[in-house]
């Protein structure tokens, strides 16, 4: 999400522009508020997160049509002179952020320094979605994020401006604009489906969202759509003009896809399947009506969105989601430790974003701009040269890089170890491969409910004569009052799980020694589904199945119905959801009604038992400690306990 690029980067390259793309400061307005506004109070606006591919479509056309408006005028792309303009534009920004931010955190608490190093180095190379991923980073959980978490798109973004310019070189040796249009146009539809399939076949949200491949479609369709809108010259276009029809149909189109977007911010929550399967998608096609409405020439809608105060706001945007993100969490930090009010949090840090970029755009990235980096560095480091308000500019300037490049470097070095939610993680990973290397016996048939254990030897309380077909024989065959069902052995127990089971390991299987997991992180209850299916079609499910998925997502009615088939005559323990999470109470409601339904199921009432365990989670609020594996053992073992009672029921009569 961010205006990374920001449009700004046009700035100084608006003399040389034949044409003014009007709207698209505006636009931008809208985009860092919608971002800014779902940081800050994520109720208010839950789709605010598309805000970042509101950026996406921006940057591509943007920087696209400038590409192609050097190419008219000198009849090539200037590749080293691009990059140098990228660097200018991002870099001095970025490197103020993080050396504030950093030196910052030092105060609020050594919790916000995880893995700082490998962030800095991240967000300084352009890499940083990546390394969040190599990280295990999971986007969408509220308990501590990284300090520059928001870079990741800012990443995306520069990792396509590396290949963009080759691109259209080789794209405007094709004579037909046509052709270079469907070209990027299909390439920006390959990277929607293909998050799409994806989230489908359950890989991790976090990785389907940070992903280059799978989010860059934006980017690639603002491309297509600066191809396609190539204006003509500025004289051309004034003669054209364009007729109040062709304004009010412009102005109903913007208003359309501003209605769409507005739709989706409003309704589509983070980490949906409805956001990975049609929300992201549906968003860059709003974002593409409007910039192609607002963008024509002497367009009302582009005039609109151009007002005060949301040109300036758009001006500012790339600072405004730079700093944003860091001062949440430096001022959310002090502010927990010194018991501020809830209303306190959001209000500071928006008004601190506002007065840092401003200051950074005003002193920062206006300068370089203009003169230059060298020029501006230059001058800054020779004060005795300066006077008045550029003195003390340039005093303030090297005395914040004497304070903070320092402090940030102290700050890497005593950055603490991953937050413990990866070590408790780690250690049921450990567990895992432990059960590799061990034998443990398998069922050589699979017990029915309430079978006797030993049939053919046991003698018949009476018997009973039971016609053959339609002869006159008779076959004696033996009746049994019903046994009891007997206790559950560790070796009969299959369990599939997500990142909690994972960290329960050591527990369950020190509660189960013959106990089989299969779980690991970002899993998400449909994939769960289908390597059970797998498991069961290659005879590898025991006959009792244990499944500890939720977490991660939604669960659909069905991924209920499939697990359920697939069970067949198994006996199924289900383990309910613990998160601070939108999407929990949901799921842990269908988890219940459906072990209610159904008589081989009981619940694991996870959410019920680590509450009553003090310290029993990690940092995170989610993964449990060794106590909080025992709880999830523990309740594990109470459902056992309950399905076997639940067995000794008599089966409801059918309804004929």
């Amino acid at each position: 999400m961010t205006s990374s690029f920001t449009p700004n980067a046009s700035t100084a390259s608006a003399a040389k522009r034949p044409w003014r793309l009007s709207g698209l400061d505006g636009l931008r307005a809208v985009a860092v508020a919608m971002v800014v506004i779902y940081h800050l109070t994520p109720e208010a606006l839950p789709g605010g997160f598309f805000g970042v591919d509101v950026f996406f479509v921006i940057s591509g056309f943007l920087i696209t049509t400038l590409l192609l408006s050097e190419h008219h005028r000198s009849g090539g792309i200037a590749l080293a002179d691009f990059w140098r303009r990228r660097a200018r534009r991002l870099l001095p920004a970025l490197a103020l952020v993080i050396l504030v931010s950093t030196s910052a955190a030092l105060l609020a608490g050594k919790e916000l320094l995880v893995s700082i190093g490998a962030q800095i180095a991240g967000a300084s190379l352009f890499i940083a979605n990546w390394v969040y991923i190599a990280l295990g980073t999971d986007y969408f959980a509220v308990e501590n994020p990284e300090l520059f978490r928001n870079t990741w798109s800012l990443a995306i973004e520069e990792q396509f401006y590396v290949v963009l310019p080759l691109a259209l070189i080789v794209a405007l040796r094709m004579r037909a604009r046509a052709t270079r249009v469907l070209s990027f146009t299909l390439l920006g539809v390959a990277s929607a489906a293909w998050m799409s399939v994806l989230f489908a076949q359950g890989t991790s949200a976090t990785r389907v969202y940070f992903g280059t491949d799978t989010h860059v479609f934006g980017l690639l369709l603002g491309v297509a759509l600066a191809c396609a809108l190539t204006p003509p010259s500025r004289k051309a276009s004034r003669r054209i003009g364009l007729r109040v029809w062709q304004q009010i149909g412009l102005l109903l189109a913007g208003i359309a896809g501003l209605s769409a977007l507005g739709w989706l911010a409003f309704t589509v929550r983070e980490g949906s399947p409805e956001s990975f399967m049609g929300g992201f998608q549906l968003t860059t096609i709003a974002v593409l009506v409007i910039v192609w409405a607002a963008t024509r020439d002497g367009s009302w809608l582009g005039r609109a969105l151009d007002i005060q105060p949301l040109r300036w706001i758009g001006e500012r945007s790339y600072g405004i989601y730079l700093w944003h993100w860091p001062l949440l969490l430096i001022v959310a930090a002090l502010g927990a430790n010194a018991g501020a009010e809830p209303w306190v949090v959001p209000t500071l840090t928006l008004v601190l974003t506002l007065v840092f970029a401003t200051l950074s755009y005003r002193f920062v990235e206006q300068p370089i701009r203009q003169l230059g980096l060298r020029k501006a560095v230059a001058s800054v480091l020779r004060p005795v040269r300066l006077r008045g308000r550029s003195l003390a500019t340039g005093v303030t300037m090297i005395a914040i890089a004497l304070v903070t490049l320092p402090a940030s470097a102290y700050a890497v070095s005593i950055a603490p170890a991953p937050e413990t939610s990866s070590a408790v993680v780690s250690r049921g990973q450990e567990t895992l491969l432990a059960q590799g290397n061990r034998t443990v016996r398998q069922p050589t048939q699979q017990p029915t409910v309430g079978a006797p254990t030993d049939s053919a030897t046991s003698e018949p309380d009476d018997v009973s004569l039971v016609p053959q077909g339609l002869g006159t024989s008779w076959a004696v065959t033996p009746r049994f009052d019903p046994p009891k069902p007997q206790p559950i052995e560790s070796w009969e127990i299959y369990a599939v799980g997500d990142s909690v089971m994972l960290a329960s390991a050591p527990e369950l299987a020190a509660a189960f020694p013959e106990i089989w997991i299969d779980a690991d992180v970002s899993r998400s209850f449909a994939f769960g589904v289908g390597l059970t299916e797998q498991l069961a079609a290659a005879g590898q499910l025991r006959p009792v199945l244990v499944v500890g998925l939720g977490t991660n997502g939604p669960v659909d009615d069905d991924d209920l119905d499939r697990l359920l088939r697939t069970a067949d005559d198994r006996r199924m323990v289900i383990v309910n959801a613990y998160a601070d999470r939108w999407w929990i109470p949901e799921v842990n409601q269908k988890l219940r009604a459906f072990a209610d339904a159904h008589r081989g199921v009981t619940l694991a009432d996870w959410e019920a038992a680590i509450p009553l365990v003090p310290g029993g989670l990690a940092g995170d609020d989610i993964h449990p400690n060794p106590s909080g594996g025992e709880a999830y053992a523990q309740a594990v073992q109470a459902a056992l306990d309950e399905l076997l009672d639940k067995s000794e029921q008599p089966k409801p009569a059918k309804k004929r």
